[in-house]
């Protein structure tokens, strides 16, 4: 069983008002009914609209212009990546392509860049975290494990890499994976089981050797790069 999760009515408020932003049912430079008509179309009190829009405002979704209209801002040129969990399904449910496409490419861009600085700053001290992962891999041939044990050996690296933007990034693409995990189990086995590779990268960084954990991590991404591109129907 799975515990009860409580979500304030602000957070509510939120969450339609973001979704309705992102997409794009409410369009750039529409402006927001006052605080009083969304209190009273939503039956929520104005406290609780305040604090929605506020947030709206921290996420760069809506500007509060002068005379108190709100404004839905673009938020494909003013947003961050913590915008990601909400964008990868669209309108209809359904996993948004152009979205899953971007990530796919960020992530193979990244990968080399992380690991060659995770050589750089994580050395011995990451190898031996990353050791009883690759112990585990080597142990099972399941699939989902070993889909689970990649992602927590990603996790490592990207914690040794030493900086900071690449740690969000990492984040922010990491909340995308729910809506997608299970699909992903099939369409990049041949990533997950690409064991050896991993074992390799691990006594790269050990031995301190960029480049070569660079070329490390492009060859293993590209295995489920390639997967998912075929997938999702990119050429």
């Amino acid at each position: 069983m799975e515990n009860i999760q409580k979500i304030s009515i602000s957070e509510q408020v939120y969450t339609q008002l973001r979704d309705r932003i992102l997409k794009k049912v409410l369009p750039v430079g529409a402006e927001l009914p006052s605080e009083r008509e969304l209190s009273e179309t939503l039956g929520v009190n104005r406290g609780a609209v305040r604090e929605a829009i506020k947030r709206l405002q921290q996420a760069r979704l809506v500007r509060v212009r002068h005379g108190g209209a709100t404004q839905v801002e673009n938020f494909e040129a003013e947003g961050g990546l913590e915008l990601l969990p909400s964008l990868i399904v669209n309108a209809q449910g359904q996993v948004n392509l152009e979205v899953a496409r971007g990530i796919v490419a960020l992530r193979k861009a990244l990968a080399p860049v992380v690991a060659g600085q995770a050589a750089v700053h994580g050395g011995k001290a990451l190898a031996d975290a990353l050791k009883p992962v690759i112990a585990s891999m080597q142990n099972t041939s399941e699939l989902p494990k070993l889909q689970q044990l990649a992602f927590d050996f990603w996790a490592l690296v990207v914690q040794g890499s030493g900086n900071v933007v690449f740690k969000l990034a990492f984040n922010s693409m990491n909340q995308t994976y729910p809506a997608a995990w299970n699909t992903l189990t099939l369409v990049m086995q041949d990533e997950f089981r690409d064991v050896d590779t991993l074992t390799q990268l691990m006594q790269a960084i050990e031995a301190g050797e960029q480049r070569r954990c660079e070329v490390l991590a492009r060859q293993h991404v590209e295995l489920g790069s390639r997967a998912l591109n075929a997938a999702l129907g990119t050429a």
